[in-house]
């Protein structure tokens, strides 16, 4: 006897849900405009730097909230900056023509 059954002779009334699955499209607005992506050292650790973005200001905090969650690092959002620490120009990048977005990779 598994679990299944366990669970079904513990409770025959329980009629299993179903679970829709939502399409994961943003509400952040898209712009024409490329998005800045660069990288720079600061006090000798680097970081990375995303610009250009000409939206609400609470869209862009959404973006740096879900950036550092996806990528799992610290980083803040300042000045209209995100400011993400370590290099992660790549990831960020992909994540961010991914969403819909034209980036443009700064420097090196």
């Amino acid at each position: 006897m598994d679990l299944k059954d366990q669970l079904k002779n513990l409770f025959p009334d329980h009629k299993p849900e179903t679970v829709e699955q939502q399409d994961k499209t943003s509400d952040i607005w898209l712009q024409d405009d490329p998005i800045l992506c660069k990288y720079e050292k600061r006090k000798g650790k680097p970081i990375t730097i995303i610009e250009g973005y000409t939206g609400a200001t609470e869209d862009f905090k959404l973006l740096a909230k879900e950036l550092k969650q996806t990528l799992s690092v610290g980083g803040s959002f300042k000045d209209d900056k995100i400011i993400i620490q370590g290099d992660y120009r790549d990831k960020i990048m992909a994540i961010l023509k991914d969403k819909g977005f034209n980036v443009k990779r700064v420097g090196g």
